[in-house]
């Protein structure tokens, strides 16, 4: 069952300062340096926590295994063709039609975390519902635990977006939806200025995007 918890990543909050406040400052947490507003992120798996950083720590964190930091790698593939079906969305239990999953080394299990205007809301999927998505659409079996994420975009026209996306990309990116959520949400239903700033932030993944190899639907 999904449960509400504290942010997963500690670092939330300055991923949500960052959507809210453009101009604000932001430093490497491991030497102090000043960064850019893109900037690095390192995960600590241990402690659930996104860490800033900038580009020479985080070289430091890459391709190396047993380390307390992992580097959030770069790469944004969109998952054309990609196979769910609405049956097997609807046993995933993600009340709403946009939801992120990364397998995580701690737990040894996938996560779905799903943004609300409270926040991220989490729960963890049983393999009997994963395994068969990876088995479909095979890019997902090359996302790195922890640091990459599916992130599935299921809202549809009513919300000006034609059809649905899928993407395998850095797990910050995605948090920035959840603060995206947060940040700008108002009224029952989310409001104009939400869905023009999620149609902004997918049109920008869209175009940044590589085309993966997904075998499209027979």
């Amino acid at each position: 069952m999904p449960v509400e918890t504290p942010p997963p990543f500690k670092a939330f909050g300055e991923l949500r300062r960052l959507v809210r406040r453009p101009d604000f400052e932001e430093h490497c947490e491991l030497c102090g340096v000043a960064v850019a507003p893109e900037h690095e992120h390192l995960v600590e798996p241990g402690k659930r926590r996104l860490v800033c950083a900038c580009q020479a720590c985080a070289i430091l964190f890459s391709g190396q295994a047993a380390q307390r930091y992992k580097r959030v790698p770069a790469r944004v593939l969109s998952l054309h063709g990609f196979r769910l079906t609405d049956a097997q969305w609807e046993s995933l239990l993600v009340p709403i039609n946009m939801a992120f999953f990364f397998s995580n080394s701690a737990t040894g299990r996938v996560t779905a975390i799903y943004p609300s205007p409270a926040g991220a809301t989490e729960s963890l999927l049983p393999p009997e519902s994963w395994d068969p998505m990876v088995a479909e659409n095979p890019e997902l079996a090359s996302m790195e635990p922890d640091v990459e994420a599916l992130l599935v975009n299921r809202l549809g026209a009513a919300r000006g977006f034609p059809q649905h996306q899928y993407f395998l990309l850095p797990i910050d990116q995605c948090f920035k939806v959840v603060g995206l959520v947060r940040s700008n949400w108002h009224g029952l239903s989310g409001g104009e200025e939400l869905w023009r700033a999620l149609g902004q932030y997918f049109a920008a993944l869209s175009a940044r995007a590589t085309v993966a190899g997904v075998r499209a639907h027979a």
